[in-house]
């Protein structure tokens, strides 16, 4: 099951800035997720779907101006998206399904990869491509991967966000592990997670637990 209440307030008490997102849709679709039987078509449709939904509430929040704005029966003041697009980037290559669904939502967003795999033995992540879009110092970052399991992949993507000049980061996943959460904090204490479900730890070989399997397999039909 996933963290227990108990200990789910608890950790958001001790550790500010992670917001789980419990609308009854995304839990239900969370559950449709971790079912064995659920095949790639299936499984890469719901991921799609609860990307747009954790990131509706991931930028709740951004920055509004008003403009002219001709109607057919006059002019009126209205709020439009201030700033420079948004910017998606996706921790390749599971972060490509959460990509898909923040699109929908956000069209117009700038779109970014970054390339990280884990070193089966050491857990860490080693970074082989990235590829941003300019101006980073200017827009609002959603930074996406289905899982943040040890955390690693996570701190490392936001470390090479920030060296690239962004500021307004907010990391946006689906499961989530205490131990990934307390270390991604840890290394980015001002960047906000929003996470579909905080579940319960991770095993001897960093799965989250009791999770969904392997996200990227899960998506592509691969072993």
């Amino acid at each position: 099951m996933s963290l227990d209440p108990s200990s789910r307030a608890a950790l958001l008490e001790r550790i500010p800035g992670v917001f789980p997102v419990d609308h009854p849709l995304v839990q239900h679709k969370i559950s449709s997720l971790r079912r064995v039987e659920t095949q790639p078509r299936e499984f890469r449709s719901l991921v799609e779907e609860l990307g747009t939904l954790v990131a509706y509430e991931a930028t709740r929040d951004l920055q509004l101006e008003t403009v002219p704005i001709e109607t057919p029966l006059e002019t009126a003041e209205c709020p439009v998206l201030a700033g420079k697009n948004l910017c998606t980037v996706s921790i390749m290559r599971a972060g490509n399904g959460l990509l898909e669904g923040v699109l929908k939502l956000a069209p117009d967003s700038r779109v970014g990869h970054v390339g990280l795999y884990r070193d089966p033995k050491t857990k860490r992540p080693i970074e082989y491509y990235t590829k941003l879009p300019h101006a980073l110092g200017e827009r609002t970052v959603l930074l996406v991967d289905p899982m943040l399991a040890t955390g690693h992949s996570a701190a490392a993507a936001a470390h090479k966000l920030v060296e690239m000049g962004a500021s307004r980061i907010r990391f946006v996943c689906l499961f989530a592990a205490p131990e990934g959460i307390e270390l991604f904090k840890r290394e980015h204490p001002d960047i906000p997670i929003y996470a579909a479900v905080i579940d319960r730890g991770l095993d001897d070989n960093a799965y989250i637990r009791p999770g969904v399997g392997d996200a990227g397999d899960r998506i592509y039909g691969t072993q």
